[in-house]
């Protein structure tokens, strides 16, 4: 089929549209001054970019407009950063050098576009590219913040345009932004890119689910205007009489943490009860604001009872990444939980914007008030600073350390002084200790909190005074890991342990020159190379760990000559080398070979084995997964472990598809609710048995209080046999769900 002619005018104009679009956006950058950069940027991109193309067939130009007009409108950035919006793919892609952008536009923007730029090169085995990408992007935090959140920008409009990506691309894209991006911008407080990140991954993970709960919310968009109308009436007269300046605005919540609730609680659509929230946003001066927020909120309680268990306060106390509002649950006349939020307008802009709000006031506003609405989000990127200097290792160790505390809830406990430090829930007086000052966490033997002596290991509550007490005999041990949940702390006592680790190895080498010196073998790359390659152990440094704690002795190895100073191996017996832990889950059961599922880019028949975790079917979407061992595991895409798979090992991913339905049959488990009643287990089992001819392999009911749960194990040869099981128990009187459930 020919290419469609190209309308090289058609695309001129409508690249002169959107950079017009962007010139528009950019608010803070009205200066002559401002206007010549941004036309200078964009020319440069232009030229640079001139011969590339996108996925969908655009100009690849559209793209670095797009994330300049993200990180001005959306952001509100500066004029610098909108500059490296449009460079910064050009380092990478073009001819362009980073000492060009420091010509051109000065030593700021020279470091950004550095930042911004796709590391490439050889990575360690095992080592997913992608976390070591991220790794290094956040080193840039260390110099400046925009770096991350034009890079939060270009992973937005990524998604945008995700349609035009093959389909084992976008889910291993969605995956990488469910499991790191999404996390990321909420705890910079970019609420609303977070929201639509979640969106759009979910569009591609659970197109189905995606697409109904989008449906019924634009259904009842009527009913819920209405409702809201209603509700929020004699809340605006009230208002007006007070005499304060307000804004009310009703939204529905998003429709990933609509998922996320049905997931969780087990519910349908229709008993998620708070599917929108109401937003009440004051016009007050900056010291009046908490003032004014009761105040409102006095107002809104009178007219409406409040649930006392969902009063959140981040006003007196605001979140780590400087969040403020005053969250309550309020009962509607017609018996409907509404959530209410109370927030000034600066704070309405901090929740939007987050971090690049904060950036801003920190720059434009003087003023202690605003200066003080960064301190939490400044200490939160302090530790992400230290963690990287600390010399972690292993990439994906730390995307694992990094990310636990991504999205944690909060506490809040004092020193004897009265000073407040800010934890997530669940840490221990360790992570106290260390969050304090490195020396104190490391010479900790224990504390005291409120006056009563605990163990390291002791969780720490809300409004905790914490006293550590010190010895200088104390140094950090292994079993530490253990009693701490922060990513400093563990980072912190990881890298006092790998310095111990590194004088003992240095002990271990000392002790194999030594003996090579004995055995007239020249102590060289090659025969180090070649005792590791013999004993199967994956580095020097874990040879040398051995052979230092004598857990291997050297006088014992056998089966080898020294020839020229080299070793020559025999066929005698050799000490094999401690086994090698196995990351991800073994399989069992693998499938027969007249299986139809078809592997790889060429789509070959490969022997494969079935994850336990999600028990895949012909029918299910799935991809393959070459483990450690050399095999590979098939896994549905929708399986609990997915997400994390596709984004931190994405390069083991292989694509996988059933081509025919098989003759063999898949254990399938099965969860159904509904009303107990007399019959029902004949009722159940005879659908099962007789109606739809499946075999059964348990079964098993509990009922309480007039309602029943229960499960069954079945065999079904594919997702359609699977489909019409359902349908066919939905029909049974008293049954209100059949859900597919995953036994891992």
């Amino acid at each position: 089929m020919p290419t469609p002619a190209i309308d090289l005018e058609a695309e001129k104009k409508e690249i002169l549209r959107r950079y017009r679009g962007l010139l528009r956006a950019a608010v803070h950058s009205k200066s002559t001054k401002d206007r010549k950069a941004i036309r200078k940027a964009f020319d440069i991109s232009l030229e640079a970019h001139k011969d590339m193309r996108r996925k969908s067939g655009e100009p690849y130009i559209y793209h670095p407009i797009s994330v300049a007009r993200v990180v001005a409108e959306e952001l509100g950035l500066d004029t610098t950063a909108i500059v490296c919006a449009l460079l910064h793919d050009t380092v990478e892609d073009t001819y362009l050098t980073l000492d060009d952008v420091g010509q051109l536009f000065g030593p700021r923007e020279r470091n950004i576009v550095d930042g911004l730029t796709k590391m490439s090169g050889v990575f360690d085995p095992g080592t997913s590219a992608q976390a070591e990408n991220f790794r290094k992007m956040l080193l840039t935090l260390s110099d400046d913040v925009r770096v991350i959140l034009i890079k939060l920008a270009d992973r937005l409009d990524n998604m945008r345009t995700l349609d035009h990506m093959r389909p084992d691309k976008q889910q291993k894209i969605a995956s990488e932004t469910l499991f790191m991006y999404a996390p990321l911008a909420h705890r910079l407080g970019l609420y609303s890119m977070k929201t639509e990140l979640e969106d759009l991954s979910l569009k591609y993970k659970e197109p189905e689910d995606f697409q109904a709960i989008e449906s019924k919310l634009r259904k009842g968009k009527a009913v819920r205007t209405r409702f809201i109308n209603a509700f929020t009436l004699p809340i605006r007269r009230a208002l007006d009489a007070s005499g304060l300046t307000y804004e009310i605005i009703g939204r529905p919540k998003s429709i990933y943490s609509i998922w996320m609730k049905m997931q969780k609680q087990r519910v349908s659509f229709e008993e998620v009860y708070d599917v929108f929230a109401i937003r009440v946003i004051i016009d007050s001066a900056i010291e009046r604001e908490k003032a004014d927020a009761w105040r409102t909120y006095s107002i809104v309680s009178d007219f409406y009872q409040p649930n006392p268990d969902r009063l959140r306060d981040w006003i007196s106390l605001p979140k780590a990444n400087g969040y403020e509002s005053l969250h309550t649950t309020l009962m509607s006349p017609s018996g409907k939980w509404v959530e209410v939020q109370i927030r000034s307008k600066r704070m309405d802009e901090i929740a939007e914007k987050g971090l690049a709000a904060h950036w801003r006031y920190k720059h434009d506003d003087t003023s202690d008030a605003a200066r003080s609405a960064s301190d939490n989000l400044n200490t939160w990127l302090t530790q992400i600073r230290e963690m990287l200097e600390s010399g972690e290792e292993d990439a994906l160790d730390f995307i694992d350390e990094f990310k636990l505390n991504l999205h944690s809830e909060e506490i809040f406990v004092f020193t004897p002084n009265g000073d407040l430090f800010s934890l997530p829930k669940g840490a221990t007086t360790l992570d106290f200790a260390f969050r304090v000052h490195t020396q104190i966490g490391s010479r900790c033997i224990g504390a005291k909190v409120n006056h009563k002596l605990v163990p390291l290991s002791h969780a720490l509550s809300s409004g905790d005074q914490v006293e550590i007490i010190t010895s200088r005999k104390q140094k950090p041990k292994e079993d530490w890991l253990k009693y701490v949940i922060t990513a400093s702390a563990r980072s912190k006592i990881r890298h006092v342990l790998r310095e111990e680790e590194r004088a003992i190895a240095s002990d271990g080498r000392e002790k194999l020159r030594k003996w090579m010196r004995r055995k007239e073998l020249e102590f060289s790359s090659a025969n180090i190379d070649s005792l590791i390659k013999r004993l199967r152990h994956d580095s020097p440094h874990a040879l040398f760990m051995r052979i230092a704690t004598d857990e291997l002795d050297l006088d014992r190895l056998g089966g080898y000559a020294v020839l020229k100073g080299k070793f020559v191996w025999t066929r005698a017996k050799k000490i094999a080398a401690p086994a090698v832990p196995e990351r991800l889950e073994e399989i069992t059961n693998p499938p027969e070979k007249g299986d139809v599922l078809l592997i790889g880019e060429g789509l070959q028949k490969i022997d494969y084995s079935h994850a336990t975790c999600c028990n895949p079917i012909p029918g299910d979407p799935v991809f393959g997964f070459v483990m450690v061992s050399g095999g590979i595991k098939v896994h549905r895409q929708n399986c609990s472990n997915a997400t994390n798979l596709l984004s931190k090992y994405a390069y083991r991913v292989i694509k996988a598809q059933w081509t025919s339905r098989s003759a063999e049959q898949f254990e399938v488990s099965l969860n159904f609710t509904g009303i107990d009643d007399v019959g029902l287990v004949n009722a159940v089992t005879s659908v099962i048995s007789d109606a739809m001819h499946v075999n059964m392999r348990a079964i098993s009911f509990n009922s309480s209080d007039g309602t029943f749960e229960g499960r069954v194990k079945v065999l079904v040869t594919d997702t359609d046999h699977l489909k019409q099981l359902q349908a066919k128990l939905l029909d049974v009187p008293g049954v209100w769900s059949v859900e597919r459930v995953d036994e891992g």
